[in-house]
């Protein structure tokens, strides 16, 4: 009966020490998602065109890189 106890607690321990981590995984993965800026020809080559209405940095629209800072 001892062992069923002790098996247990180092089951839940175990458990949640996992939860725990993919956590903490989680949290450190979502800054990486932050947008960057692309080149002209990226811009381009990916099917968008160059905004440069916008203030302070032009801007690719359309295409893969939609939205994002032209450098």
């Amino acid at each position: 009966m001892r062992n069923r106890r002790i098996l247990a607690a180092v089951c839940a321990t175990a458990a949640l020490a996992g939860l725990g981590l993919t956590g903490a995984a989680t949290a450190t993965a979502a800054p990486t998602t932050a947008a960057r800026s692309v080149t002209p020809g990226e811009c381009t080559d990916n099917g968008g065109t160059i905004d440069r209405s916008t203030p302070v940095l032009p801007t690719c629209r359309g295409g893969t890189y939609d939205g994002q800072s032209v450098d």
